[in-house]
């Protein structure tokens, strides 16, 4: 009885604790988006032909690992099937993050707007459902600055 009882109450931080810090970190990601949006990064693969532009490769990289309470359910899940939302959040949260750290780079740079972004993401949580899943997701694209 007492090891299910441990088990709850770490299940019960488990949630508690990663639900406040995943809310904080979609909070900072909305509050650098705004100042960010200033600086347009699209998929196209033709740069603009109106200018002559200096070009460089930006790139964002971020590794961020799930929380214990959402591997849990994730696991619960899986024995059923079905879509695992507890991990959109987690590819969600990666995917904007390396953005802006793309973003930032380019703007290091002086560049007016990045295109032809492509993202990268993998699994490096190995195989071993017992682990926590931690995911490594890379944005680049071309950063093109007026000359």
């Amino acid at each position: 009885m007492d090891q299910i009882l441990i088990v709850a109450v770490l299940v019960t931080l488990g949630y508690f604790f990663g639900r406040r810090a995943e809310k904080k970190h979609f909070i900072s990601l909305i509050e650098r988006e705004k100042v960010m949006n200033q600086l347009p990064a699209m998929a196209s693969r033709m740069p603009p032909q109106d200018n002559r532009y200096e070009q460089k490769l930006v790139s964002g990289n971020v590794v961020i690992a799930n929380d214990y309470f959402k591997t849990f359910v994730a696991g619960l899940r899986n024995l059923f099937g079905g879509k695992i939302s507890t991990y959109e959040t987690l590819l969600d949260r990666g995917r904007r993050e390396a953005v802006l750290r793309m973003k930032d780079q380019a703007q290091q740079f002086g560049a007016e707007l990045v295109f032809n972004v492509k993202y990268e993401t993998s699994s490096i949580s190995g195989q071993d459902s017992r682990k926590m899943p931690i995911i490594e997701v890379h944005a680049y694209g071309t950063a093109l600055k007026k000359l």
